[in-house]
This record gives C-alpha cells, sequence and structure tokens, in this order.
C-alpha cells in the first residue's frame, strides 16, 4: 500500500455498502485482521469509526467490494497522517462533538 494514491474521503461518494453476494469471497482471516488495525486507529481518528464499523459489520463473509472500501479507509489515513486526537496526560479534557449522520439511504437497516 506505500505506491497508492491518498484519497480525500474514508469511502467514495455515492456508495453502498450491502452484503453484496454476487462478487468473490475473500480471506476472511485477512479482512479480520484489517478491520481490527482500522478499529484500534478509531481512538486517535474518530472521523473513521462510521465507516470502520460498517466495514467491521462483514467479518463473517467479506465480499471483494468490502475489501476495497476497507483499503479506501487505508489510503485516506495516509493522506491524513497529521490529523487526530492526543489525549495528553495529566490535563482535564472535555471533549464535546456533533455529528449528523444521514441513514436515510443505509440498505442495511435492522430496525423494523
Amino acid at each position: 500500500m506505500e505506491n497508492y494514491k491518498e484519497v480525500f474521503t474514508p469511502v467514495a461518494k455515492n456508495y453502498l455498502m450491502d452484503a453484496d453476494e454476487a462478487r468473490q469471497q475473500v480471506d476472511s482471516t485477512k479482512y479480520r485482521g484489517l478491520t481490527l488495525s482500522l478499529l484500534y486507529l478509531t481512538t486517535s481518528g474518530p472521523n473513521i469509526q462510521f465507516n470502520v464499523c460498517l466495514c467491521s459489520r462483514f467479518q463473517s463473509n467479506p465480499k471483494e467490494s468490502h475489501y476495497k472500501a476497507a483499503k479506501r479507509i487505508l489510503k485516506y489515513l495516509k493522506g491524513t497522517l497529521n490529523v487526530g486526537l492526543w489525549y495528553p496526560s495529566g490535563s482535564k479534557i472535555t471533549l464535546s462533538s456533533f455529528s449528523y449522520s444521514n441513514y436515510v439511504r443505509c440498505k442495511l437497516n435492522t430496525i423494523e
């Protein structure tokens, strides 16, 4: 992945991740390792949290499209090495945030 170009968003515009039954399955052990590494990185980079959690939903039956989506997150991280949260020890920090998440187009709605 060292020769890959970085991207400016962790997921492609208008990309809808679904079970993707038509594509070829990839090695689930390799995919789990990648998603677990990305989950570890969410502690210092919460901007990838939603996309990483979405990728981790497919650990039991990962397809090529899921693997490409996880690799895109790595490309995004390559371009944003200087962005992240730093938690200095011994200081009192109050962290407040707001997120507007639009789930209208999500094909993986599990709530009925």
